[in-house]
């Protein structure tokens, strides 16, 4: 029989008992934590089951985004509930407060302004007194303040009256237009690019901060010995009606026309000044697509209705060709047939030898470089001729003098070539035997009109020009700087003539830079002194060499916050100068009118371009925007901010309102 035997791996203390030698292990002390008593005694047995730990499912990559994106949405929701809610509520407050009964019974006004009285070189009624005059005590205070009259509504005026200061002035402001217009955006509403509701604000609104008054006329003529202002209203039945409107003083402010150039048949032109011009530009085009469209238009027709005819290469010029391109290539192309885009044609007219010519050389190229791939025929060195009902006749002149003529059929011309007196100002130059300036009323560095009694007329904007004629002063300089009276000007008294002709008209500093090598230059006799013939040459030569302002929106808005700011002073400090005898108050309180120039800028379809003096900006989008914000920050009030913010992006979303009203 077998006997089973274990085998197994003999212990340590086995191999010691049967004396096979091992390795004695080092001995070490065992530390006192583990001699105690209790660590000897066995562990007690637990009676709940060890947990073990587990770790969590890991979530699918997608249901973790569908978990984001739903929080995400619902705050999105939430936030936006909250907001319209928010909003319904506030509006809610505002009507609640808003539309209220307010007492308007038994309003005060004054028998004067019921029943002017008759007066003046042709005996009308002489409103000395408006009905709204004594309505209120606000009112009332204003009634005893000089009364300060503003003849127009655009951005001189309006830049006059946002600078004022409230209870210095009885303001009232003669326009026959009720509103005030953003005119650089002008060529954007003539083809819908943004609404000219958008473009306007009513001169009611910006008045009533000093709380004036607005009288809806036209002025006609002045009589400036009585300070009496003669207008033109209209009366319930149509008919015309002449009255007289006192001042204490008179602000001209009332733009300016168009220059015709003695050119034949601009009546079958249109002009872009007004929102008027504005909305026939754009009844004009929308026609003459809607009347190409139709199968019984000829192709020769065709071609007519949609040629389009820009005169005059300048910022408004430019911009509406850049205008009716964009809209022809972003919604005529899409809602219309296609054949009326391929037959549009646009051309622009320039007398000078290249368009934007007020710019830099810079800007002029890039903006003609962009015009040539936008396929816009730009005529330059061409002089109109005439204009038809059916073609515009121009003539060009080439480099070795040969002069062609040419026509262009179309259904549409632009007049936009330099600017002339309105008949008001026609009028007021006529009247004052110091006015030989053929386009404006020409008026001092103080703004104050020349001829007009002192301090009480001024003229800013367009209808006005600075003097440059710096020899016209002659006597006066002599008489000041010469100060030994032997009739001749030595280099010291002319240094002192050039510090008083540099504050007498400001923009003669450039040419006034080099003293002591004008004054070499005209020395012809080099006994240095300069005789009276000398001198009259000299100051002539200077005066050639200045450059008028060009009329502008910037010059304006600078030179009526300049006189707002004067008058401000004026009203503060009347009483201490008359006491004193100062006749010559503007002097007093203020220095002469400085322009700064803070840059041009002009849209060219989808770009834009700036000229800021020494640097020139240019580009696509990037300058569109920049363009843009410019003349958002520029509007008036914010309620024409927020229009024309939502113009642009109607415009970008839904594209042009093709309608025609």
């Amino acid at each position: 029989m077998y006997q089973l035997t274990w085998v197994c791996k003999p212990s340590r203390a086995r191999l010691v008992h049967l004396g096979i030698g091992i390795r004695p292990p080092l001995l070490r002390p065992l530390p006192s934590r583990l001699l105690a008593t209790d660590a000897l005694e066995p562990p007690k047995p637990s009676k709940s089951r060890p947990q073990i730990p587990t770790e969590p499912l890991p979530r699918s990559r997608l249901l973790s985004r569908i978990l984001l994106v739903a929080k995400y949405t619902g705050l999105v929701a939430f936030s936006s509930t909250f907001g319209i809610l928010l909003l319904g509520a506030g509006i809610f407050i505002h009507d609640a407060f808003t539309y209220t009964n307010k007492d308007v019974h038994r309003v005060p006004v004054l028998p004067l302004a019921l029943h002017p009285e008759q007066g003046g070189p042709k005996n009308l009624p002489i409103v000395r007194a408006l009905v709204d005059d004594v309505e209120d005590d606000e009112a009332k205070k204003l009634l005893d303040k000089p009364k300060l009259v503003i003849v127009g509504g655009g951005w001189g005026a309006v830049s006059v009256l946002q600078t004022l200061s409230l209870g210095d002035w009885h303001v009232t402001v003669v326009s026959p237009e009720t509103f005030t217009t953003f005119t650089p955006l002008l060529p954007s509403a003539a083809v819908g690019t943004v609404q000219v509701r958008s473009l306007v604000e009513p001169l009611r609104k910006i008045i009533a901060r000093l709380r004036g008054h607005f009288v809806d006329a036209k002025a006609i003529d002045i009589v400036m010995s009585e300070r009496l202002l003669e207008l033109e209203t209209v009366t319930s039945t149509g008919e015309s009606q002449r009255i007289y409107l006192p001042y204490d003083k008179l602000i001209i402010a009332c733009g300016s026309t168009s220059s015709t150039h003695g050119i034949q048949g601009l009546e079958h032109c249109f002009q872009l000044k007004t929102i008027s011009d504005a909305q026939a530009i754009r009844r004009r085009i929308l026609d003459n697509f809607e009347t190409a469209s139709l199968p019984t238009t000829t192709p020769e027709e065709r071609k007519r209705l949609l040629s389009f005819v820009v005169c005059g290469g300048g910022p408004t010029g430019v911009e509406t060709a850049a205008e009716i391109y964009d809209f022809c290539q972003e919604d005529i192309v899409n809602y219309y047939p296609k054949i009326c885009r391929e037959e549009v044609s646009i051309h622009v007219v320039q007398s000078r030898e290249h368009i934007l010519n007020t710019y830099s050389e810079a800007i002029s190229k890039y903006a003609e470089e962009k015009f040539r791939r936008d396929n816009v025929d730009l005529v330059t060195s061409a002089r109109v001729g005439a204009v038809h009902p059916d073609h515009v006749v121009y003539t060009v002149r080439s480099p070795d003098g040969t002069v062609t003529t040419h026509e262009i059929p179309t259904n549409f011309v632009l007049w936009s070539t330099g600017i002339a007196m309105n008949p008001f100002t026609r009028r007021v130059s006529a009247l004052l035997p110091n006015q030989v300036h053929k386009k404006a009323i020409e008026v001092d560095a103080h703004l104050r009109v020349k001829g007009a009694p002192l301090g009480d007329v001024y003229a800013i904007g367009d209808c006005a020009t600075i003097e440059t004629s710096v020899v016209s002063h002659l006597l006066e300089l002599v008489d000041e700087a010469d100060k030994n009276k032997d009739g001749k000007i030595d280099f010291d008294e002319f240094d002192f003539m050039v510090a008083r002709i540099k504050h007498r008209i400001p923009m003669a500093e450039s040419q006034l830079q080099k003293v002591r090598t004008l004054f070499d230059l005209y020395d012809s006799d080099a006994d240095n002194s300069l005789s009276l013939n000398e001198l009259c040459k000299l100051l002539e030569e200077i005066g050639n060499k200045i450059t008028a302002l060009p009329a502008t929106a910037q010059v304006a808005s600078q030179q009526g916050k300049y006189l707002g700011k004067k008058l401000n002073q004026l009203a503060k400090k009347r009483e201490v100068l008359e006491v004193n005898g100062i006749q010559d108050l503007d002097e007093a309180v203020s220095t002469p009118f400085r322009y700064t120039h803070l840059g041009s800028l002009a849209y060219i379809g989808n770009a834009a371009v700036f000229d800021l003096g020494n640097l020139s900006f240019m580009g696509g989008l990037i300058a569109m925007y920049a363009w843009r914000s410019v003349y958002w920050s520029e509007q008036v009030s914010a309620r024409t901010r927020f229009l024309l913010m939502m113009d642009w992006i109607i415009r970008g979303v839904w594209g042009r309102d093709l309608s025609r009203l």
